[in-house]
């Protein structure tokens, strides 16, 4: 099985290469021009558009083939009071380079849309909220070139709202609803409060989408299931939901489905399971791959880490470490074979 891991959003390595500048909208606000000031923001968005670019090549300068997007590209893009901006005309030749380099090196990207974003809400401006932050992320990937069965938005089942059950149930129902353009670039993860491993399972498969197993999420949200209860139950039954709905790098058939992914971290302390930590500590995420190892030929690993890629240049150091009697191969700068 070939593990390839990953990291979002920013490098801690390369300097001066933000993909998440802004402003705020009382800055926007206070600019008497607003033609001059909506040409700022997308001066700004045009920046973080290079830098991500420039952020791709240093993934592949060392082999790092999985990366999420930052959701920050464009400043104030789904703001209420910037209805009527369009800024993908100015930042067209931007996110088409983007999405070509994509394409060339066969990377894998992805989006996750923050924890406003939540489609079994009972209330419907935060519905019509949260299809709007959608509607945002999916343009992004649109005008990149990135299919649907390329390029996925992550995202949480979202609260419990008193009633869970209800609440899991009103996800489906309002996920049906939804546009097709956005239903297929789903994926849904478990969260660590909420909706486990077990019921985010059974929510992604009556939605027919592929789920991302968070196994630091599931450590401190089980729901009384154990990690080899996972591995025995639950994961054949996650690795079917991407053969169904996970599309592939190349467009092409089942056959060829982008490998599930999971997602990584270790917590901050003992006293703040939940936070992320600098780095990881790679013995717990070990210990899951080796007992999934020949369930799948490939899987991809995001880590959550707050040292980004300097936490999983880390990771790869530490596993050259443990190569010899760990089991597995280290195959270039981000994957190794198990």
């Amino acid at each position: 099985m070939i593990v390839r891991f990953g990291f979002v959003a920013m490098s801690m390595m390369l300097q001066n290469a933000s993909v998440s500048r802004t402003m705020t909208y009382q800055q926007f606000s206070r600019l008497a021009d607003r033609g001059a000031a909506l040409r700022k923001l997308e001066r700004i968005a045009l920046e973080n558009l290079e830098h991500s670019l420039r952020l791709l090549k240093h993934c592949v300068a060392h082999d790092v083939q999985v990366y999420r997007f930052s959701s920050k590209l464009i400043p104030l893009a789904t703001h209420g009071e910037l209805n009527d901006w369009d800024p993908y005309p100015a930042l067209e030749e931007a996110f088409a380079k983007v999405g070509a380099y994509v394409r060339e090196k066969k990377l894998r990207v992805s989006f996750h849309p923050d924890h406003f974003c939540v489609l079994n809400t009972p209330r419907p401006e935060v519905l019509e909220s949260s299809v709007r932050d959608l509607e945002y992320h999916v343009r992004m990937l649109e005008a990149m070139g990135l299919g649907e069965r390329t390029a996925k938005c992550n995202i949480h089942v979202g609260g419990a709202y008193g009633d869970k059950e209800a609440a899991g149930e009103r996800f489906v129902r309002q996920f049906a609803e939804l546009n097709e353009r956005y239903k297929g670039r789903i994926t849904l993860e478990n969260d660590d409060k909420t909706f486990t491993a077990e019921e985010t399972l059974a929510i992604a498969e009556l939605s027919g989408v592929p789920m991302v197993l968070d196994i630091h999420h599931h450590a401190v949200n089980d729901g009384g299931l154990s990690q080899n209860a996972v591995v025995r139950e639950l994961w054949p039954r996650i690795a079917r939901t991407w053969e169904t709905g996970g599309g592939s790098l190349s467009g092409g058939p089942a056959a060829e489905s982008l490998p599930p992914k999971i997602h990584a971290s270790s917590p901050r302390s003992e006293k703040d399971m939940r936070s992320h930590a600098d780095l990881l500590e790679p013995g717990h995420l070990l210990r899951f791959l080796q007992e999934i190892a020949g369930s799948v030929p490939r899987i991809d690993v995001m880590l959550e880490a707050k040292q980004k890629d300097a936490a999983l240049f880390q990771l790869m150091d530490e596993l050259r470490k443990r190569e010899r009697d760990g089991g597995f191969r280290v195959v270039d700068g981000a994957s190794i074979e198990i």
